[in-house]
């Protein structure tokens, strides 16, 4: 038990009681909210495009779900991530690796949860994803990633475009994490934000966007409760 209350130590202060759900209960827990921190990782090689677009509508409900809630949104896009770590193998002589800088971003004692959101090819996730999610195995020595809150978010070419398979697979790294991974909640109810790009773009997307919001704010909503209960 000591060793499990250890690895929270990383969510933040200590707030009020445990939040309820609703926005009445978010309100209440302004104290619990200092210090916590929603971070968005943008797996897609298009900067700026429709998956950071995602992720950034579910940053958004984030801050809305309680005041003193900070988000962050990260774009792997242009940063060079090599994979010979993940091996045990020395990067290459003059060649950079950014994913300690991305690391110490997601180690921030603040950072309560953690969305991670890959556009989808063949029913998958992006290469980039992948070997974001294993270059974490960095924190998976010591559960670093533990009681940490965790959605996904995957933008396909249709809406039965593989976003819930691509959804499954990084849900799975976040439990080898032993992370709290959560789904849209209500009223969408569903595995993560589902959105499908159109003409290079998601505003038109009613459905995609309203998963996205309640992705959000339900991570912010869990993440508040972890806080309170801690």
């Amino acid at each position: 038990m000591k060793t499990r209350l250890a690895r929270r130590d990383f969510i933040g202060a200590a707030g009020a009681a445990m939040v309820a759900a609703g926005t009445a209960a978010a309100q209440e827990s302004g104290a619990a909210a200092k210090g916590i921190k929603i971070v968005a990782v943008s797996c897609s090689y298009r900067k700026g495009k429709t998956t950071a677009a995602a992720l950034q509508a579910c940053l958004d409900a984030a801050k809305e779900a309680g005041p003193g809630i900070e988000v962050e949104l990260i774009e792997l896009a242009g940063l060079r991530i090599p994979g010979e770590p993940i091996v045990g193998a020395p990067v290459p002589a003059g060649q950079e690796d950014d994913f300690p800088k991305v690391a110490e971003k997601l180690a921030d004692p603040k950072v309560a949860g953690i969305l991670v959101g890959s556009p989808v090819y063949f029913n998958a996730m992006s290469s980039l994803c992948k070997l974001f999610l294993d270059r974490c195995g960095v924190f998976r020595k010591s559960f670093a990633l533990a009681n940490k809150v965790g959605g996904a978010v995957a933008v396909g070419a249709a809406r039965n475009g593989g976003q819930e398979l691509t959804i499954q697979a990084i849900h799975a790294v976040m439990a080898c994490h032993e992370m709290v991974v959560v789904g849209t909640g209500r009223p969408t109810g569903r595995l993560g934000a589902t959105l499908v790009n159109q003409d290079d773009g998601i505003a038109g997307d009613t459905f995609g966007l309203a998963t996205a919001k309640d992705l959000g704010r339900r991570v912010a909503e869990a993440a508040l409760k972890m806080a309170g209960a801690k």
